[in-house]
């Protein structure tokens, strides 16, 4: 699948297009020209008066208005294209107005625009059969939310209500939403401010070979030392209080971390043994990223639970939910599961996810993501690490890859310091300006650019996004020791 809107008048060091190459949309279906500069003054200035902007120091942001997106572009008013190579917050799956997407949005709208989640509805319950059928073992009942912060909320909950027990084990390196208990979940610094919340949540380390906590000289290493530590966080919090452990199946946000060889298995053992609940993360990195519908399917590991969002539809209209194994939906037959959403399972909603697993299957979306990232992304990705010193690591699944960057290859001194801000994170300040300079909207966190592009990415445009990543590259090379 290609683009319709073409871009390919962008240059290399400026966001220069062809204006004529693109239009908008108002509110009122009118198509305008860009740029339109007059547009963009009022929408920015509607959006400096009166919205308040999450995990932002409101007075130091200046967001970027944007007119118009589709396929893996997206265009601002002043008339820049920019190859979307984070699907902006890795929901993006099947790119920018997608039309099987729109009119399944469309015609269920004139239909049947929205119904309480106490009845019955044709679309969720489709969406639920579709998602039960892809889920591994007997992961055979849904419970929709609306995103997947709540989704891990609702998770926990159940993780409580079966076992009896409070506590909740997760790593530090995560990141599980921005609510109560899922930010008491998340163990990155976005948690820190958000303290005291849920005080029955503890984390633990996670493997991650290229910085072992544990000293691990191989992955069979980072394996039995990760889960021995585990192991002791357990027998040290009292595994008997322990309702659940929730991992991200690969970490997102926080590193792009595909668990080593029989990490996954041996944390499905722990949990069997003592009784607790396994809860498998795959907001970020289900429906697809990695080339599987769930990418504990990669692994072979069947969880308890399951908790999904932005992929599961691209985010067109919010949906999460949690995908429940036999064992814990039986306890909720004569008990009533005390939770619950207006929204839960909104017909809108299920439509792009009914859509969502038509377009995969009709397009081979998930073959398509895994030859992609064998034979196109990994192989550019380790020439980068061979050509860059900056480049200390390059890792990842499907359309999911991290590029860690360093100041130094032999110490590992990251490029810039653990949860850098202001003058400290202008390194990758430099790097990310760089490719959107050269029309790419890069995933930065920390030391690390993220390659997630829509799964929909020709390869032409996947080609160029990396061949943009690896010219900014050489500016992090600057900052390499001598």
């Amino acid at each position: 699948m290609t683009d319709t809107l073409t871009t390919d008048t962008l240059t290399t060091e400026t966001q220069a297009t062809d204006a004529a190459a693109a239009t908008y949309a108002d509110r009122h279906g009118t198509r305008h020209p860009l740029p339109d500069l007059d547009a963009d003054a009022r929408v920015r200035a509607d959006d400096r008066a009166h919205v308040f902007h999450s995990w932002s120091a409101q007075a130091l942001i200046d967001p970027l208005p944007i007119a118009a997106g589709e396929g893996s572009t997206f265009w601002d008013y002043a008339g820049n294209a920019y190859l979307d190579f984070s699907s902006q917050l890795v929901n993006l799956n099947l790119g920018h107005q997608h039309p099987d997407l729109v009119a399944a949005i469309h015609a269920q709208a004139g239909r049947l625009a929205t119904i309480q989640p106490s009845m019955a509805n044709d679309v969720r319950g489709e969406l639920a059969r579709r998602i039960a059928e892809v889920a591994p073992g007997d992961l055979d009942k849904v419970f929709f939310t609306n995103g997947g912060a709540d989704a891990n909320e609702y998770a926990v909950r159940m993780a409580r209500a079966v076992t009896g027990r409070r506590k909740v084990l997760s790593m530090y390196r995560s990141y599980h939403g921005g609510t109560a208990t899922a930010i008491s979940l998340t163990g990155d610094p976005r948690r820190w401010a958000n303290e005291p919340s849920d005080g029955s949540v503890a984390h633990f380390l996670g493997p991650y070979a290229y910085r072992s906590s544990f000293h691990a000289e191989s992955s069979e290493q980072e394996t039995e030392r990760a889960l021995a530590h585990l192991e002791q966080v357990v027998t040290l919090e009292g595994a008997g209080t322990i309702a659940a452990i929730i991992l991200e199946s690969v970490v997102g946000t926080n590193g792009v971390l595909v668990p080593p060889p029989g990490y996954l298995e041996g944390v499905r053992e722990l949990c069997d043994r003592h009784g607790i609940v396994y809860i498998a993360d795959e907001v970020m990195v289900g429906f697809g990223r990695v080339g599987e519908w769930f990418a504990v399917n990669h692994f072979g590991v069947v969880p308890d639970l399951i908790t999904f969002a932005k992929g599961v539809n691209s985010g067109y209209v919010p949906l999460g939910g949690v995908v429940i194994s036999q064992r814990i939906a039986s306890h909720f037959d004569t008990v009533a599961f005390q939770g619950g959403l207006t929204y839960s399972g909104h017909p809108l909603a299920c439509a792009a996810g009914v859509a969502t697993f038509e377009v995969f299957e009709r397009d081979g979306i998930l073959e398509r993501v895994r030859d992609l990232g064998v034979r196109v992304v990994e192989p550019r990705l380790r020439a980068m690490a061979e050509r860059h010193p900056s480049v200390g690591e390059v890792r990842g699944l499907g359309l999911f890859w991290a590029i860690e960057l360093v100041r130094d290859p032999a110490s590992r001194e990251p490029l810039v310091p653990f949860n850098a801000s202001g003058p400290d994170a202008a390194p990758m300040a430099a790097v990310a300006a760089a490719c959107k300079r050269a029309g790419l909207w890069p995933f930065v966190h920390f030391n690390r650019l993220h390659v997630a592009p829509p799964l929909v990415i020709s390869e032409d445009d996947l080609v160029r996004g990396l061949d943009v990543i690896d010219r900014a590259l050489d500016i992090a090379d600057g900052y390499v020791a001598s």
